[in-house]
C-alpha cells in the first residue's frame, strides 16, 4: 500500500473512531451541542484529537468534525479529494498554502476565522504557540493525501 494511503487510512481511522460527540436532541430533530458534551477521540502520537460532531466522513454525505491541534504541531502538506469549509473555534490556526512547508510564511487566522481548502488543493496548518480548535465541514467519503508521505501528516514546529 502506497504510504499516503497509508497516512490517509489512519488520519480516517482517528476521525471514525472518535466517538460522535453526544448533545441533545428534541423529537423535531434539532441537535444542541456544548462544548463540554464533545467526546474526543485518543489523541495521535502528538497530541492530535478529532472528535465527529455530525454525519459519518467515511460515508457519502455532509459531515462535521473538530480538530485540536497541541502547541507546536502542524499537518504536512497535503490535500483532500472535496472541498472543506473550515471554521477557527479557538487559538490562531497557521495556514499555508502550495507544496512547500513553511510555517514561517503560514498566514494566522484567529477565532471566529474561515478558510475554504478546495478539492485538491495543497495545503499545510496548525498551531504555534496555543492550541487550536477546528471545526471542519465537508461531503464524505473523506481522506487525506499527503505530498510527501515519508514525513508523516503531522510534524512538531518550534
Amino acid at each position: 500500500m502506497h504510504w499516503s494511503r497509508i497516512a490517509a487510512a489512519l488520519l480516517f481511522s482517528l476521525l471514525v473512531a472518535a466517538p460522535a460527540a453526544f448533545g441533545e436532541t428534541d423529537a423535531q430533530g434539532f441537535v444542541r451541542i456544548r462544548p463540554d458534551d464533545v467526546k474526543w477521540g485518543p489523541p495521535d502520537a502528538l497530541g492530535v484529537q478529532t472528535a465527529v460532531i455530525d454525519g459519518d466522513p467515511s460515508k457519502p454525505g455532509i459531515y462535521v468534525i473538530r480538530v485540536k491541534f497541541p502547541p507546536h504541531v502542524m499537518s504536512h502538506n497535503h490535500f483532500h479529494a472535496e472541498d472543506r469549509h473550515a471554521l477557527v473555534i479557538k487559538g490562531t490556526w497557521w495556514t499555508g498554502t502550495g507544496d512547500e512547508f513553511a510555517p514561517d510564511k503560514a498566514v494566522p487566522l484567529k477565532p471566529g476565522s474561515y478558510m475554504k481548502h478546495p478539492a485538491g488543493a495543497h495545503h499545510f496548518d496548525g498551531a504555534k504557540d496555543e492550541e487550536v480548535i477546528l471545526q471542519l465541514v465537508g461531503y464524505g467519503p473523506t481522506g487525506t493525501t499527503l505530498l510527501r508521505p515519508a514525513e508523516g501528516l503531522f510534524g512538531r514546529v518550534d
